[in-house]
């Protein structure tokens, strides 16, 4: 039996609620494939598409209506933890019932630790929510002391900072639950970033990557494992290259080379990347895989993905 992290992205879970109850039905079968090879199993997930509608909506209607508040950003992800946790939740309990497996399954609402010194507040580069002109982004600019920024020539969107994860606040709650055989569904959307101040802790508009959480999560539990579930079968080097090929299995020191050459993409393969380094590095008995959602049983019996040790 092994303790496995799964980390599941959040565009693997659709763009509207519809949709998300539809896709959940699929996306958990592999993981229910997991827990009946009789492996411990704890879900970590994003919520880039579910985060940025909920933001949306508020925005949207307090634009238009002066009596409703703009919601803070770190409540929008609670909220996205919630409803997706929902969803997973009864997607997961069905899925077992039809196999007579009799676990149970809790999704924690989780804070997240940062560090209010991370470079990344003085730097924020992560885009949320809607496009607007120039004009309009100014404006709200002004109004919201927001840092608005174009992205990619389609015009102009609020970004926030994207520190690294320190701690996370409900690990012992976590790792009770773990202990007693549920499924446990945390960190989502890399988790609400808080910082310490004094005796509680401040929630603070900023993105966490969720794949960076989930290593700061299977470190804290001492997994045997990280997956990192994503659209693509494999890592890949000179992707999209005349001379693009998979890595099925892939040590540190290689991986460490192929970073440093620059093989993989900001917001995309870069972060999965790293935190699977950072998960492996210095330890013999851990093992990294990154591989398609429809993959995750095989890749854990080596069949499938791309394997990382140290």
């Amino acid at each position: 039996m092994k303790k496995i992290v799964v980390a599941l992205g959040g565009n693997a879970l659709g763009n509207t609620p519809q949709e998300q109850k539809a896709s959940v039905i699929h996306a958990v079968k592999p993981i229910v494939d997991l827990i009946k090879q009789g492996n411990e199993v704890i879900i970590a997930h994003g919520n880039g598409p579910q985060v940025g509608m909920i933001n949306l909506a508020f925005e949207t209607c307090s634009m238009h209506e002066e009596s409703l508040p703009m919601m803070p950003f770190p409540e929008c992800g609670a909220m996205s933890q919630g409803y997706i946790g929902y969803h997973l939740q009864n997607a997961l309990q069905a899925q077992l019932a039809e196999m007579n497996m009799s676990h149970k399954v809790a999704t924690i609402i989780t804070q997240v630790e940062v560090d209010p010194a991370d470079p990344a507040f003085q730097h924020p580069s992560k885009p949320i929510g809607s496009f607007y002109n120039k004009e309009t982004a100014e404006k709200i600019a002004a109004a919201r002391g927001y840092v608005m920024k174009e992205d990619a020539n389609r015009g102009y969107r609020r970004v926030v900072a994207s520190p690294k994860p320190i701690g996370i606040v409900e690990i012992d709650m976590i790792k009770t639950l773990v202990e007693k055989g549920h499924i446990v569904i945390t960190v989502g959307g890399g988790g609400i970033p808080v910082v310490k101040n004094g005796n509680k802790y401040d929630g603070v508009p900023a993105v966490i990557d969720k794949d960076f959480a989930s290593a700061k999560l299977a470190e804290a539990l001492n997994a045997d494992m990280l997956i990192i579930l994503t659209a693509v079968d494999k890592v890949k080097i000179n992707f999209n290259k005349p001379d693009q090929k998979d890595l099925d299995e892939v040590n540190v020191a290689e991986l460490q080379k192929y970073l440093a050459e620059g093989h993989f993409h900001k917001g995309s393969m870069l972060p999965k990347v790293e935190a699977a380094l950072s998960f492996v590095n210095h330890n013999k008995n851990r093992i990294a895989i990154i591989a398609s959602l429809e993959q995750a049983a095989d890749a854990v019996l080596g069949k499938a993905g791309t394997l990382i040790r140290y």
